[in-house]
């Protein structure tokens, strides 16, 4: 799968998160997250690994209770069944790839 780059193609997976698809192939999904400042992302779990990268922006994200404070080129691996969250600090942009894909963000 090969995809360009398009700002108009983002959906709302929850107030101050916007979610798209970049490409996803057999087993692994590649996702791009805009989190708006001021929003926090519930804590939850998945039966993914999740492995991100932020790119810009400010946020404390929770892995399994541990606070971790994110800046700029921080990275991260959630494993699957993981509780974490995030308290968006500042308007921030997050890739992420998960594996198994994440059937649910598809039509995201």
């Amino acid at each position: 799968m090969f995809a360009s780059s398009s700002l108009d193609e983002y959906q709302t997976a929850l107030p101050g998160i916007q979610l798209k698809t970049l490409c996803h192939g057999e087993k692994t999904h590649m996702v791009q997250f805009l989190l708006q400042g001021g929003f926090d992302l519930p804590m939850h779990s998945h039966p993914h690994e999740q492995t991100g990268y932020l790119i810009s922006g400010h946020m404390i994200l929770t892995i399994s209770g541990k606070p971790h404070d994110v800046h700029p080129g921080d990275s991260w691996c959630i494993p699957a069944d993981t509780p974490h969250g995030a308290k968006i600090i500042a308007d921030s942009v997050v890739v992420e790839v998960f594996s198994p894909v994440r059937e649910d963000y598809l039509d995201k």
